[in-house]
């Protein structure tokens, strides 16, 4: 009886969190637009609509009393970065993450998590070696610091501000910034050792056109064969290399100003990092639940570096054979 009030209770926080991450991107579309609004007439109060439709054509000649002798309005490129960044990237991002989170959460009210078909049996295969898991959680952990910090500085200022004191805040985006920046370049150090090291398993083959045929095991009867890496493993992998190269070559050219880059390309590639780091993290959460909730036994490999052989021959077992034959060798 306890245990299925458990689960009772498990569904009704699912479900409460659900009308959370549906409710998410509205209230960021909406709490943007009018932040804009508001920066806009509080920098410059007294301007009507038709002074920024001027500024937005870039005419000049007219001035404001706060800044005599102007012969430009506003800068048409900057405030069109404005315009995408707050507009587009912003909202864009939080729908993509609040779609993510809503996925696994239905996916996991639906078909829960993925259980072992037969016993353990005590016997372990080792499937990660220590240099396996140290790039890993190196580069995990950054990430995951990565990104609180980047989506404060994307987002907290609707979340965080408002409710927090001027000098927590400040401190807090400050030191936001500062881990941002400096952590950044070993996260890239980290994504290169994680592609070098398994670049060699992750070339698709037959094998994994028939695991994506089956859906990874959801569609008709049995778990679909698959190598020391699955289908959905390698996809993972490849959005790393580019979606993750592309985080890391943009991050370092806002991290180095002194480059001779001018303020478009700053612009620009300011809005590269933040919607590729976004599609990253909306990814990764799929990447995340799997490994954890979704998959029995998957967390006990990276953090032990072995596997139950029940595990090994539901998931990988032309992997487990290929070890079980050398080792009988």
């Amino acid at each position: 009886m306890a245990r299925y009030q458990s689960v009772r209770d498990i569904k009704a926080w699912l479900i409460l969190l659900l009308v959370v991450l549906m409710a998410l991107p509205a209230t960021v579309l909406a709490q943007q637009g009018a932040d804009a609004r508001r920066e806009a007439f509080q920098s410059m109060p007294g301007t009507q609509p038709s002074f920024w439709e001027d500024a937005m054509q870039g005419v000049s000649g007219r001035t404001q009393s706060n800044s005599p002798g102007a012969d430009t309005l506003i800068m048409v490129e900057g405030e069109r970065w404005r315009e995408i960044r707050n507009q587009w990237i912003s909202p864009g991002g939080a729908i993509a993450l609040g779609g993510s989170l809503l996925a696994i959460t239905l996916f996991y009210l639906l078909v829960g998590k993925v259980k072992l078909e037969h016993p353990r049996t005590g016997r372990k295969v080792e499937r990660w070696s220590r240099w396996d898991r140290t790039i890993h959680w190196f580069v995990a952990s950054l990430f995951i610091i990565l990104a609180i910090t980047g989506l404060s500085i994307l987002y907290a200022k609707w979340f965080l501000m408002p409710i927090l004191p001027t000098s927590v805040w400040a401190a807090w985006m400050t030191a936001a910034k500062n881990i941002h920046n400096y952590l950044g370049p070993l996260f890239g150090l980290g994504v290169l050792a994680m592609i070098i090291k398994w670049l060699k398993h992750n070339f698709f083959n037959m094998v994994d056109l028939k695991w994506f045929l089956k859906g990874g095991g959801l569609v008709g009867k049995g778990h679909p064969s698959a190598g020391y890496l699955n289908g959905g493993e390698k996809v993972w992998f490849w959005m790393i290399v580019f979606v993750g190269l592309t985080v890391v070559i943009s991050g370092l050219v806002l991290d180095f100003p002194n480059f001779g880059q001018t303020r478009e390309t700053m612009q620009l590639f300011l809005i590269i990092h933040a919607g590729s780091s976004l599609l990253l993290m909306a990814a990764a959460f799929g990447h995340i639940y799997i490994g954890t909730l979704g998959t029995e036994g998957a967390f006990e490999g990276m953090k032990t570096g072995y596997v139950d052989e029940s595990w090994a021959k539901q998931h990988h077992d032309l992997w487990y054979d290929a070890v079980k034959n050398k080792t009988k060798s």
